[in-house]
């Protein structure tokens, strides 16, 4: 645990708390023993779009959306209940490569079954290597619509989406209610990082931003319809702003002798039909919008 996260952790709880009580009615004044009213207590800060966090998270989408390919690794934990009460925490790695405007594949072999997606500006592929499946779907021409068309049809969701779309910063402020700075950390991501609080009606987010180039270490998201408040978690690493791509990244190497299955979502397929290889979104949401 660094010093920020030792000092500054309770200010986060403080501040939850005070998203999760804004609508509650004001209890009765507090009487004194004598029967008057005892002196109020000082108000809470109002919560608020502080400046500077909004600088930081600009800063960091002009700069991932400036690039026009980038390879980085995003390696997310999250928590799922136990039988037992407290909560087990599983782990994914994705290796990512994109090229704007409209190329995009996403490694990811473990934990859990190694699933990978491709999108070479016309068809979308979800390819699970270990059982040799294949589905594959015509695509729309970007990026953006085609991770939408990938939910929407496959029910396919990567954590990182916000940070891979053409305008990074429009997916992280839609609905923003909260946002302050936090201070800076030098034990994430190798590096000094700027670290920011932020939040919407849905989920409350911490992301830590690389001080010098503007690059996501890490984001923590905890969603506030979730009464368990479990936390999500994504170190992002290895980051490589527009190397050389070489050719046929974008297309399975083995298409032409996997197994053929529907590119459709899980809960409408037909009885005995095998599923596509899914990327499926953590409870909550299907992304952190704003976060």
């Amino acid at each position: 645990m660094t010093l920020w996260t030792r000092s500054l952790a309770p200010l986060a709880f403080v501040l939850l708390s005070a998203v999760a009580n804004a609508a509650t009615p004001a209890a009765p004044s507090p009487m004194s023993v004598d029967g008057s009213a005892a002196p109020a207590s000082p108000a809470a800060p109002a919560l608020q779009l502080e400046p500077k966090a909004l600088d930081v998270l600009k800063a960091a989408s002009a700069r991932l959306a400036a690039a026009r390919a980038m390879t980085f690794t995003a390696v997310v934990s999250y928590e799922s209940p136990s039988v037992f009460g407290p909560s087990l925490v599983y782990t994914t790695r994705s290796d990512v490569t994109l090229q704007r405007p409209d190329k995009l594949r996403v490694i990811t072999p473990g934990d859990g079954p190694a699933t990978e997606f491709y999108y070479d500006g016309k068809t979308m592929a979800a390819f699970a290597p270990t059982e040799n499946l294949l589905a594959t779907a015509v695509a729309p021409a970007t990026i953006d619509a085609t991770l939408a068309a990938a939910f929407d049809s496959a029910a396919i969701y990567f954590p990182f989406t916000d940070l891979v779309v053409a305008d990074p910063y429009k997916d992280l402020a839609e609905g923003m209610e909260v946002a302050f700075y936090i201070g800076q950390s030098k034990e994430v991501g190798g590096t000094t990082t700027d670290m920011v609080a932020f939040a919407n009606s849905n989920v409350f987010a911490q992301i830590w931003v690389g001080a010098d180039d503007k690059l996501p270490r890490k984001l923590r998201a905890v969603y506030l319809n979730d009464p368990l408040m479990l936390r999500h978690d994504m170190d992002l690493s290895n980051w490589t702003l527009d190397p050389k791509i070489a050719a046929g990244t974008f297309s399975p190497a083995k298409a032409a002798s996997a197994t053929k299955i529907a590119f459709a979502r899980p809960d409408v397929m037909p009885a005995n039909t095998p599923a596509p290889p899914q990327m499926a979104p953590p409870t909550g949401s299907k992304s952190t919008k704003a976060p």
